[in-house]
């Protein structure tokens, strides 16, 4: 009885440091972006569906993505890189920076973004949703 009634203990502790760290809740909280470009047109929104990709040349296409990487050794706030699922040459990659701008508007923009899709490489700016 007594070990069943430590191994409930530590288990009860195991589990509430989990819930109390902040770095497991956040990584199982899907945070959503607008990323967007300028000559050419396109933008990609990040969200619990999958990745949206528009542009006025082609129809809107949705991705699927994994779970984003983040920079070693730095806070994930940084650097985000989304992969897509099933698919080798696509990738979102946002960097968290001091100002971005798209060159059309006054807005500067939190993050910077480039976007590969295929052999296509887009860079614009993005921002928290």
């Amino acid at each position: 009885m007594k070990f069943l009634t430590s191994a409930v203990t530590i288990l009860g502790i195991g589990a509430n440091l989990l819930v109390s760290d902040p770095s497991i809740a956040q990584s199982s909280k899907i945070e959503e972006f607008i990323a967007s470009g300028t000559e050419p047109f396109w933008s990609v929104t990040v969200g619990k569906s999958g990745i949206i990709y528009a542009s006025p040349e082609m129809k809107q296409q949705t991705f699927p993505y994994t779970k984003p990487l983040k920079a070693e050794g730095r806070p994930t706030d940084v650097v985000r890189v989304y992969r897509f699922r099933d698919r080798e040459n696509n990738i979102l990659i946002l960097k968290k920076v001091s100002s971005c701008s798209d060159g059309m508007s006054d807005i500067n923009y939190p993050y910077s973004a480039v976007f590969i899709l295929g052999n296509k490489v887009l860079e614009g700016c993005a921002v928290k949703k």
